[in-house]
């Protein structure tokens, strides 16, 4: 297959490239949004439907459940169908299904539209980093690839500042209500958005080949032994990146007030604090991705992870946690921002969504088990304990990185 890139002159997008990438970082925010305001919600949710702890937690697992069929299912669709059509379908399918759990009358109803809400959700980040990648000058693509991982951030930070304000005016429905919004969004995006020339050229030559020669998206993850080993690197750094998250994030809230007796709204301010230096890490990230390479870059906020989680398990005083926390931010997940690029170069046109999808959603449904194990090991022993964990693991992402992840900064995609 021949390789198309870019001229090497060729650094300032399009108009199509932007457009692309608005409509990906609007996606991805929306998820980012949601996930964090049902973690705020957890407890009036709990208390007018009456749920156990288990079943309050069961809504965030299965909506990561339904994330991880979302992505796969969806990836797999993209790669065939268009990235644009398939980004519309999976973003119109979280906004309606979200909008639907504010009319939930009890546990069962409310898990179903959480479960398929999460299968609208999971296809968003890897079609909308498909899209980016294919539209943007290969100089910038990990620079591009940041901004829609900036995306899940300002999600985020909207919950983290949001929520307390309006939680208590509007209620846990009429919070879900508003992800009616994004529908919206989904019809501006199949008007404003065209698919890049990459995929189209590859979806003609597709058009014009025997039907028994579509290639196999999911296999060409596992072509040969060198493309093996990348996917099974990059599904360990997706495992480590969400679980690290998961585990951080949904249970900063209740460490803050637990340890150190935050109200809701102080736990959200200092959350919101560790989420801005997110957003810095995934900003700086692009930029020394695109100027170092990939490996480098993930290398050294590996490292950083490493040593600010265990620093922030040892901190006790409300500035120290302000300002760690954000430190801590920027190297937990500043490598959100590198994911794009980097799956982006080791794939073909024909498999790049499905390996963004299916590679970075079977790290999810891995970090699916991060919030339990943190619980698990902060009801036993304690949250520094739990916290040290987390910093443990990504000594396994340094390990990874070294053996398994090639080097393609910047490489033409195919």
């Amino acid at each position: 297959m021949t390789a198309v890139s870019p001229p090497a002159s060729a650094t300032t997008p399009s108009g199509h490239a932007l457009r692309a990438l608005v409509a990906s970082v609007l996606g991805y925010a929306m998820d980012g949004f949601d996930l964090l305001m049902l973690g705020f919600m957890l407890p009036a949710i709990s208390a007018d439907l009456h749920l156990s702890g288990a079943q309050a937690g069961a809504l965030v697992t299965w909506t990561l459940i339904g994330a991880v069929v979302g992505g796969i299912v969806f990836g797999l669709l993209s790669d065939r169908y268009g990235r644009v059509r398939v980004l519309t379908w999976t973003i119109l399918l979280f906004a309606v299904f979200t909008g639907m759990c504010a009319l939930a009358r009890g546990y069962g109803d409310l898990l179903v539209y959480r479960t398929i809400a999460g299968i609208g959700l999971g296809g968003e980040f890897g079609i909308g980093m498909a899209l980016v990648a294919e539209a943007w000058p290969a100089q910038l693509r990990a620079r591009a690839s940041s901004y829609v991982g900036l995306g899940w951030q300002l999600g985020v930070l909207a919950a983290a500042l949001l929520t307390p304000l309006l939680l208590p005016l509007i209620g846990w429905r009429g919070m879900f209500a508003i992800g009616l919004l994004p529908a919206v969004v989904s019809f501006v995006v199949r008007r404003r958005v065209e698919e890049p020339e990459l995929f189209v050229a590859h979806a003609q030559r597709v058009a014009v080949a025997a039907k028994a020669e579509r290639p196999r998206a999911l296999r060409m993850l596992v072509a040969d032994a060198r493309t093996a080993r990348a996917s099974l690197g990059v599904a360990v750094l997706c495992s480590v990146q969400n679980f690290g998250y998961y585990g951080l994030m949904i249970w900063l809230p209740a460490y803050l007030s637990k340890s150190f007796g935050y109200s809701l709204t102080k736990s959200g301010l200092w959350t919101a604090a560790t989420v801005a230096g997110m957003a810095l890490g995934i900003w700086l990230f692009g930029i020394a991705a695109d100027r170092f390479g990939r490996r480098p870059a993930f290398l050294f906020y590996q490292a950083g992870a490493v040593v600010m989680v265990f620093v922030y398990a040892q901190l006790s005083t409300p500035f120290a946690l302000l300002i760690g926390g954000a430190a801590m931010g920027v190297f937990v997940n500043g490598m959100i921002g590198g994911y794009g690029a980097l799956i982006s170069e080791l794939y073909p046109t024909a498999a790049r969504a499905t390996a963004q999808n299916v590679l970075f959603n079977i790290g999810r449904a891995v970090g699916g088990f991060g919030p339990l194990a943190v619980g698990a090991l902060a009801a036993r022993y304690s949250f520094t304990v739990a916290l040290g964990m987390l910093a443990a693991i990504y000594v396994l992402d340094i390990v990874a990185t070294l053996f398994l992840i090639p080097e393609r900064r910047g490489a033409a995609l195919e």
